[in-house]
């Protein structure tokens, strides 16, 4: 990926900044302007900008990165590894999937035989440690993120440093989708890739589509961005614009494929005509959020057969969290205000809310949904010299199996993460040196 050379150097350190050794009150204090979001705007612009970047970008995307970085600290990241590694220990043990399969729609049954791609693990930053809110199976921004890495002068280098080479983020992302097509296809030569999601370029992500086209192309992978209604399955393959296609990395929402306009898709991957990434299956694993009250249950946990680390780490990251029902929707009421609601397949915070915020009207249609009900852990905070206060952060964890490839912070303000926020979107993350 190439990242603009003429992106401007950073301004000086604070002398203050460059005396101070805690990642907190770096996050409260330092102001030093490591990102400048003009020239990561250019920067992208450069990078996919002969595939098709809309001349309107930068007017449409003014909070994809913020001009902060945030920074962890080298304790609190061996936590999240810690944690990537517990979570992925758990889900392949046999009792753990008896149990989640149970309440996941039919095609979770299906096996295709790989594990289902990159996921992506969000964290808040409590004074007791990193707490998991959620795991994705389609995370968007690792390849934006990859290009703010590359991009990044630290104005603090003898302090603070990247956690992960950055130089080869894209790198790990390639091998995860090479990983996925060998499970599958043993050593037969990946030739096509479609990347899929509905009316592509009208998605705010769009421009990560196109760098991770610009990616397979430059390892000499034929890449099509399309919509669904613009696959058809033929002679035993799945067929875009006349090529036939080997995999199709997966950005669709419908998560088991159930949209009748998503059934090509369907039948072809049942069929095992096609490798998807991320797939029904996973999703069903990894990211239906009902998961997360297993995930920190300690007695099930030991049913299941986890190990004792395994369990002490989990039941210590993630929030107590409780399924939705008939019968503690009263209970659940009294105590909303220390509680967040999230539906069992959301996505991207879609219909999700805080209990304190929460309406009777709101509150019944919550009822005829599956929802869990967790446990309310406040964000920790990015300080900026605006007058609007703190901006909130998350961490985003970039794994495969149990590997994390690349961390990357998210900031905003409001209920739940967004891109509306002036100085705030994808941010990168720094730790100590030492």
């Amino acid at each position: 990926m190439i990242v603009d050379p003429s992106s401007p150097q950073p301004l000086a350190c604070d002398a203050m900044c460059a005396n101070v050794r805690s990642m907190e009150a770096l996050n409260r204090d330092c102001h030093c302007v490591a990102v400048a979001p003009e020239a990561m705007h250019e920067a992208l612009a450069l990078a996919v900008g002969a595939h098709g970047l809309p001349s309107t970008f930068t007017d449409s995307h003014q909070n994809l990165f913020a001009a902060l970085p945030v920074y962890v600290s080298r304790e609190h990241l061996a936590e999240l590894d810690r944690v990537v590694a517990a979570v992925h220990a758990t889900v392949v043990l046999p009792d753990y999937q008896a149990a989640v399969l149970a309440w996941a729609p039919e095609i979770a049954q299906f096996d295709p035989g790989t594990p289902g791609g990159m996921l992506g693990l969000d964290f808040h930053i409590t004074p007791d440690g990193p707490r998991l809110i959620e795991i994705n199976t389609n995370p968007g921004g690792a390849l934006l993120n990859a290009l703010v890495g590359q991009a990044l002068h630290s104005c603090m280098p003898d302090i603070v440093t990247s956690p992960t080479d950055m130089e080869e983020a894209e790198e790990h992302v390639l091998q995860v989708m090479r990983q996925e097509w060998m499970h599958q296809a043993g050593s037969r030569p990946l030739v096509s890739v479609a990347i899929v999601d509905e009316a592509p370029a009208t998605q705010y992500l769009y421009p990560e589509f196109l760098l991770f086209r610009e990616l397979f192309m430059r390892h000499g992978i034929d890449a099509t961005i399309c919509d669904p209604a613009e696959l058809e399955r033929r002679h035993g393959r799945l067929w875009v614009h006349g090529k036939a296609v080997d995999m199709i990395y997966n950005r669709l929402t419908d998560f088991p494929l159930a949209a009748s306009t998503h059934e090509t898709i369907r039948a072809s991957y049942l069929a095992g005509e096609v490798v998807v990434t991320p797939h029904p299956r996973a999703h069903a694993l990894y990211a239906d959020k009902r998961n997360l009250a297993l995930l920190g249950d300690r007695e099930f946990l030991s049913r299941a057969g986890a190990t004792l680390d395994v369990i002490d780490t989990l039941t210590s990251a993630v929030p107590t969290t409780t399924l939705v029902t008939i019968e503690n929707r009263d209970e659940l009421w009294r105590q909303r205000r220390r509680l967040f609601f999230k539906p069992a397949a959301g996505f991207g915070s879609k219909a999700s809310y805080r209990g304190d915020k929460l309406t009777r009207r709101v509150w019944e249609d919550i009822g005829v949904s599956a929802y869990i009900a967790q446990e309310l852990v406040p964000p920790s905070e990015r300080h900026t010299r605006g007058d609007n206060g703190p901006l909130k952060s998350d961490i985003r964890v970039y794994a495969y199996q149990g590997q994390p490839l690349l961390y990357a912070a998210r900031l905003y303000q409001g209920q739940t993460t967004n891109f509306r926020t002036p100085g705030g979107g994808f941010a990168p993350v720094l730790t100590s040196t030492e």
